[in-house]
């Protein structure tokens, strides 16, 4: 009997190959998925909204298939952004713990240490103590982000953080630098020709305008200051100081900040003191991921700040925020 002829088995065809992503694809859907518009993903990027609009059509393609549907008012994520947004976090979190792991390996206080901090802290507390620390650390870069903003350190936005709240999430340290003890000032001048204050209505004001008008200062002067005593409204804790400066009128301020402006505590009577909240706004923060605090650069920056808010107790003042 001749032999049965085997039959022939087709290999199954081969699943097609699964696209290679970067981890600069898994940037630019975060970015887009935060920002929800090619211009505000370009600036967590730190690109243009051409580069960001290249990069999403470059890795639509790669994907075949639509990431994004554009709009008139920016751009709005598909389902399979949706479905892919959880593993471009979890490589964004690999990516950032490489990065933190690698920075453990420095022998010295050498290289960019970011800070970000309130106007107010980095341009009256931080910004005048910086030549005394390069003075120690001569290998120090330092980018200081002076704004309102919270800057994500999780996400190495920043490596340290001074804030006005500890912080609940994350895996952070925080130091408290004290309690943030403020006052009524005003330029020399301005506040001897005033005397002894009887009624906060006797002075001119400088305050915060209205999307800072929740900060416990705002709600004091809003509140005490008839509205046609108040000179100038501004949420620069700059401007404010050199209009105070200037004679405009009187700030309630942090008392390291207003001293560091140039201007003179206002002398208040006894019943005006006493029908006065306290002027105090709080602790305020030294923050930094927990996995950066023994980096020799962020380290040596993290003493520093904690040495100048010790200097600042000592005298009797506390740096505060703003």
């Amino acid at each position: 009997m001749p032999p049965r002829p085997a039959f022939s088995q087709k290999a199954a065809p081969a699943p097609p190959a699964l696209p290679a992503l970067r981890w600069d694809d898994a940037r630019v859907l975060l970015a887009l998925m935060e920002a929800r518009t090619l211009l505000g993903a370009g600036k967590r990027l730190r690109v243009n909204a051409s580069t960001v609009s290249r990069r999403l059509e470059a890795l639509e393609v790669a994907l075949g298939a639509r990431l994004f549907d554009r709009t008139p008012d920016g751009v709005r994520p598909t389902s399979l952004a949706e479905a892919l947004a959880p593993h471009a976090e979890a490589m964004e979190r690999a990516a950032a713990g490489l990065a933190l792991a690698a920075q453990g390996r420095e022998a010295r206080p050498e290289g960019e240490v970011r800070i970000t901090a309130p106007p107010g802290v980095a341009e009256f507390f931080l910004a005048p103590a910086l030549p005394r620390l390069l003075a120690r650390h001569p290998r120090l870069r330092l980018v200081l982000d002076a704004s309102v903003a919270y800057a994500d350190l999780t996400r190495r936005e920043a490596d340290l953080a001074l804030r006005a709240r500890r912080p609940t999430s994350g895996d952070l340290v925080a130091r408290s630098l004290g309690e943030t003890v403020g006052g009524l000032y005003g330029a020399k001048a301005y506040v001897e020709g005033l005397g002894r204050l009887r009624r906060l209505g006797d002075a001119r004001f400088i305050t915060w305008a209205e999307d800072l008008a929740h900060l416990p200062a705002a709600r004091l002067v809003a509140e005490r200051v008839p509205p046609e005593a108040v000179a100038l409204r501004t949420s620069h804790m700059g401007t404010q100081m050199a209009a105070a400066a200037a004679g405009l009128g009187l700030v309630v301020a942090d008392g390291p900040m207003a001293r560091a402006a140039g201007l003179v505590e206002v002398a208040l009577s006894p019943e005006l003191r006493r029908s006065l909240p306290p002027l105090t706004g709080g602790d305020s923060w030294l923050v930094v991921h927990r996995a950066l605090r023994e980096v020799p650069r962020v380290a040596a920056v993290w003493e520093f700040v904690l040495e100048l808010a010790a200097e600042l107790r000592a005298k009797g003042a506390r740096p505060g925020g703003g």
